[in-house]
């Protein structure tokens, strides 16, 4: 039956293994701070336990720094197993000390998988755990010396945490003048908070200030609803040296205690089953409260996204104003306009010279083609311009955007400086891409004249006209708006639109054109739009990338687990 809740807890475990946490969103720190340490205590004590209920138990002691934590396991164990001194920090490298027939167990990787294993004489190396084996220690039961908890090297007081969260029973060692420091007291409520089990050895409290201090210990564990937890009091000794172990009489209570534990087959369960069943009831707030972060992380993602998106909408707004308001039909486009259809009054008298009109563009397409192909070159020179100067202006509001927010910042940061350097502009090949687009948007533009030429009632009059200089007529009546212009620029451009707009309207009618020219404008704008969406993409990439898993998922996992923790072993 227990097959079933272990099952359950591998595939929680198996949901942990990706960054739930790739941006700075909410407190990322403390959101990444808990992920590690579930995961630290699945993997180093709640999965080998649950695969092993009646492997032996594992009592590690921690504290503040000075408190005697490892002249306490010298003298319970009656030997110098581990280093104590004046010197912070004195516990580099944990020493877990266990009996011979317990050692196999320890030596093997099920419990604290990630720490390599050591042993022999000397100091075991950071992040090692050393053991060593003594037959001082009944079977049954191991103790562990680890780093303090409040430990000025930041590695020291994460692996304390590890350690205990590894613990099947918790020796928490402290001193009469650190008893009531709050360092300590955050990890006594954890213990409280997940039913760890727990014994509290009271270090050098003066003969005078044994009852005093003792109960005002006592009343603190109470208020914190730790009344009933194991308290045991060292007075305070001379010892013959700095590092000499404390007298048998001075550790005999606590020694006796683990004995015990260690002798009785059901105490020792008592003690496994109270701190994994109190650590798996901890699931069913941690694993939430880390699927909420996750959800925070998908939404600040998707506002992520959500700006780049609007980045290369105003993009495209702005591309739609730039062919609707004329400015395409000044400068190069102009001239060459000029060029191809002649100078002079060309709006006087216009609806009695469509003919001659008519005759001159003909003239022009069919004995001297150079304007033509130099117009046409214009209007693409022109809309390529556009298109690019529309994919820079968007990828630089995308920046701005992901920067003015930590998340976006912390993303940007993560692509590297050079990445972040070429999202703020357009691609290095848009140009070659633009200059295509408009090239097959004029290839579909004459075929659009071509097709509606072919009409009974317009093929003559397009005939003389031409497929070409029609297209190019359809191509200036697609930006036929002249908001964006002023003075001369007016007149001259405006006239242009016109002009294309009246000719066209003489060859097909004037229900045609704008059919023609609304179907022009919207290809171009697909194609213009499948270029934007291209560069956006760069910025999309980044977020996928991410990828972080199902909330849902985390949640169902947790629910497997406390479905099946009444399978627990009783």
């Amino acid at each position: 039956m227990a097959d079933e809740l272990l099952t359950a807890l591998r595939g929680l475990r198996s949901r942990l293994d990706y960054d739930l946490f790739p941006l700075a969103i909410g407190d990322v720190a403390a959101d990444r701070r808990a992920l590690k340490e579930l995961t630290g205590q699945l993997d180093d004590y709640l999965l080998p336990r649950l695969a092993a209920i009646d492997a032996p138990l594992l009592a590690v002691a921690g504290g503040s720094t000075g408190a005697g934590k490892s002249t306490l396991v010298n003298s319970l164990v009656g030997a110098d197993v581990t280093v104590p001194g004046v010197l912070r920090p004195t516990t580099l490298a944990p020493t877990l000390v266990a009996n011979p027939g317990d050692a196999a167990w320890f030596t093997a990787t099920h419990v604290l998988p990630g720490l390599p294993r050591v042993t022999g004489a000397g100091v075991g190396e950071p992040g090692t755990l050393k053991i060593v084996e003594t037959v001082a220690l009944p079977e049954g039961l191991a103790l562990l010396d680890a780093p303090d908890i409040d430990s000025v090297v930041l590695a020291n007081r994460e692996l304390a945490a590890q350690l205990l969260a590894a613990a099947d029973l918790w020796l928490f060692v402290t001193t009469a003048s650190r008893y009531a420091d709050e360092v300590p007291w955050g990890f006594l409520r954890t213990a409280k908070e997940r039913s760890t089990a727990l014994g509290i050895i009271l270090q050098r409290v003066p003969a005078e200030a044994l009852d005093p201090v003792s109960k005002d210990l006592r009343r603190l564990l109470a208020a914190n609803g730790l009344g009933e937890t194991p308290l045991f009091v060292v007075p305070e000794l001379i010892l013959p040296a700095e590092n000499a172990r404390l007298p048998e009489t001075a550790v005999r209570p606590v020694k006796e205690w683990l004995a015990a534990l260690s002798a009785d087959a059901r105490a020792r369960g008592d003690v496994v089953r109270q701190t994994l069943a109190g650590a798996l009831d901890s699931l069913a707030v941690r694993v939430p409260a880390l699927a909420d972060a996750a959800d925070r992380q998908r939404l600040g993602i998707g506002e992520l996204r959500g700006m780049a998106e609007r980045s290369y909408d105003v993009g495209m707004s702005g591309f739609d104003e730039g062919m609707r308001d004329g400015t395409l039909l000044r400068g190069e486009v102009l001239a060459r306009w000029q060029d191809f259809i002649g100078t002079g009054d060309l709006m006087r008298s216009l609806e009695s010279r469509v003919g001659w009109l008519r005759d001159r563009i003909v003239a022009v397409v069919t004995g001297r083609p150079a304007p033509d192909r130099q117009l046409r070159t214009a209007l693409e020179s022109g809309v390529e311009s556009l298109i690019r100067a529309t994919a820079d202006g968007s990828a630089e509001r995308a920046v701005e955007a992901w920067l003015a927010t930590p998340s976006g910042r912390d993303l940007l940061e993560r692509a590297g400086v050079a990445t972040a350097g070429r999202l703020g502009r357009s691609t290095h090949d848009l140009a070659v891409k633009a200059g295509a687009a408009v090239r097959d948007w004029q290839g579909y533009v004459l075929d659009l004249v071509r097709s509606e030429g072919a009409g009974k009632r317009s093929s003559a009059r397009a005939a003389s006209f031409g497929v070409n200089g029609l297209g190019l007529l359809l191509m200036l009546a697609v930006f036929a708006s002249t908001g964006g212009l002023t003075g001369i620029e007016i007149g001259i451009a405006g006239g242009t639109s016109v002009l294309s707009q009246k000719l066209l309207e003489a060859v097909f009618g004037d229900q045609a054109v704008r059919k023609l020219t609304d179907q022009a404008r919207a290809d171009l704008r697909a194609r213009v739009r499948s270029l934007l969406d291209d560069e956006e993409s760069r910025f999309t990439a980044l977020l996928d990338g991410l990828g972080t898993p199902d909330s849902g998922e985390l949640r169902a996992a947790a629910r497997a687990v406390q479905e099946r923790k009444r399978e627990l072993p009783a």
